[in-house]
């Protein structure tokens, strides 16, 4: 297991890897979503991976997989508690999609280097970041509309980590960053695209269903 100290220069490392241009294919053909669900009873998390189609937005394949957390839980240090699931998860697809949306902050993180960012780093394809929460950086002059967008600017040096982005009018916006090989631009129009009748997008809310559902099936 990582110490809290390594894990932390890991990320520091692995994070000048981090690629912020579109590198992937067009058009997009399948799109994927990440979860991780947690079991509030013990140690139990489950990875989930779901691939739709990126056009007509159904499911085409569902991976997941059921395991004992490895890494405590610690702000900033997610990737290395919710990797192992998920990589586990990935290795059972037989459709590698063309993008990833993961649960999850990539380069909106105190050292630019979210599970987003470790997720597409570790696998090299295109993922991006789209979290619920705000982790890192500060934003003002949110419009309540769907499709306001606002910069989140980190309080250390004043960088451009992500966006604020209402998906939904009126509703609470969600946190997207680059994770790897994807321009901040491009990764802000497919998390709008993908939300089109909730606040997260449907990668994101199918993944969570058959992570729910994986982990209550292992437990039974």
């Amino acid at each position: 297991m990582w110490s809290v100290d390594e894990a932390i220069r890991l990320q520091e490392e692995l994070s000048k890897q981090v690629i912020v241009a579109d590198q992937f294919s067009d058009p997009v053909k399948y799109i994927a979503g990440t979860d991780v669900e947690y079991d509030k009873d013990t140690d139990l998390i489950a990875g989930s991976i779901v691939v739709l189609d990126y056009l007509t937005m159904e499911t085409m394949e569902v991976a997941t997989h059921c395991m004992e957390a490895a890494f405590p839980y610690i702000p900033g240090l997610f990737s290395f508690r919710e990797m192992p699931p998920l990589l586990k998860a990935f290795e059972k697809l037989k459709i590698i999609p063309d993008i990833f949306i993961c649960d999850a902050q990539g380069l909106a993180h105190q050292r630019r280097f979210g599970l987003a960012c470790h997720f597409g780093v570790t696998i090299n394809l295109p993922v991006i970041g789209c979290g619920k929460t705000r982790l890192y950086g500060e934003y003002e002059g949110l419009g309540i509309e769907r499709g306001s967008i606002a910069p989140l600017m980190a309080q250390d040096n004043g960088q451009h980590i992500g966006n604020a982005v209402r998906t939904q009018k009126g509703i609470n916006p969600v946190f997207v960053s680059v994770g790897h090989k994807i321009s901040l631009e491009t990764a802000t129009g497919i998390v709008l695209r993908m939300s089109t009748r909730y606040r997260l997008p449907e990668t994101t809310r199918i993944a969570d269903h058959y992570g729910r559902l994986a982990m209550e099936a292992y437990k039974n």
